[in-house]
C-alpha cells in the first residue's frame, strides 16, 4: 500500500490533482521555482491541500525515485462532505456521537483513535484539511483497517465543523485541562461531538471559546496527562457507558 499512495514528479501530482485524486498531503522542495511549479502551486492554493516544504533528502527518502521537488500522498479512503455527512447520520439516529480531531500530529496516535473510534460505534470522525497527520499506510495499518469502516470528513477548520453541529443540535465537548469539570459531569447520552486536540498543545483556545462543554479526566498520579489516543478511548468509552445505562 505504501507505494501505491504515494506519487512524486510535478506533472504527474498537477494530473492527479486535476483527476479529482483525494489528495491527503504535498511534500514540495524548499526553493522550487520554475512555470511548472507555478501552476502545481496554483492548483494548490485552489484546492487548500496540506502541504509541507522540506529539504530535498526527504523527497529522497519518500520517492526513491526522481521526484522533480514534489511527492504527494493519495488517501486510501475517499473523504466525506461534512453537510452531508452530518444530514445523512442524524436522519438515521437520534444522538449520534462524532469525533473531532484539531490538529493531531502523529500517524500512530491517528489511527489509534481511528481504531477505538470504530469499536466503540463513533459514527463520524472530522479532522482539518492542514496540520494533521496524513492518513497514510501507518495509519491504516495501526488503525486495523478502521478507516474503511467510519466515515471521515475533512473540513477547512474545526470550527467550522463546531458551527455546523451546534446548529444541528450537537453538543460539543472538548476535552481539556482547563476546567474543573470532569467526564463524569458531562451528559454524553444526548446527540454529542467530542473534541480531541494537538498532543502538546491540547485543542487550540479558537475552539475553546466556541464548545458548549469542556472535560478533563481526572488524574491522580505525578505524571499531569496521558496519551491522546488513550484519553480519547476514556472519553468514548464514558459515552457509551452512559448510554447503556440509560
Amino acid at each position: 500500500m505504501e507505494e501505491t499512495t504515494r506519487i512524486f514528479g510535478i506533472r504527474a501530482v498537477i494530473e492527479a490533482i486535476q483527476g479529482g485524486k483525494s489528495i491527503d498531503k504535498v511534500y514540495i522542495q524548499k526553493g522550487l521555482s520554475g512555470p511548472l511549479f507555478q501552476e502545481l502551486n496554483h492548483l494548490i492554493q485552489k484546492g487548500s491541500y496540506n502541504i509541507s516544504f522540506v529539504p530535498e533528502e526527504k523527497l529522497y527518502k519518500l520517492s526513491k525515485g526522481n521526484h522533480q521537488g514534489v511527492v504527494a500522498t493519495i488517501s486510501p479512503i475517499k473523504f466525506g462532505n461534512l453537510e452531508e455527512t452530518i444530514e445523512k447520520i442524524l436522519e438515521e439516529k437520534t444522538s449520534p456521537l462524532f469525533l473531532l480531531l484539531d490538529q493531531i500530529n502523529d500517524v500512530r496516535n491517528f489511527g489509534a483513535i481511528i481504531r477505538t473510534a470504530e469499536c466503540t460505534g463513533v459514527d463520524a470522525i472530522i479532522i482539518p484539511e492542514k496540520g494533521g497527520a496524513p492518513l497514510n499506510a501507518d495509519t491504516v495499518k495501526t488503525s486495523a483497517g478502521g478507516v474503511f469502516n467510519l466515515p471521515i470528513v475533512k473540513v477547512n477548520h474545526i470550527k467550522d465543523a463546531v458551527f455546523y453541529l451546534q446548529s444541528s443540535g450537537v453538543q460539543l465537548v472538548a476535552a481539556t485541562e482547563k476546567t474543573e469539570d470532569t467526564i463524569y459531569d458531562v451528559d454524553f447520552k444526548q446527540a454529542s461531538g467530542i473534541i480531541m486536540g494537538n498532543e502538546a498543545k491540547g485543542v487550540s483556545n479558537s475552539i475553546l471559546k466556541s464548545v458548549d462543554k469542556k472535560a478533563k479526566l481526572p488524574m491522580f498520579g505525578k505524571i499531569e496527562s496521558l496519551n491522546v489516543s488513550v484519553a480519547c478511548g476514556v472519553f468514548l468509552y464514558e459515552a457509551i457507558r452512559q448510554r447503556e445505562l440509560s
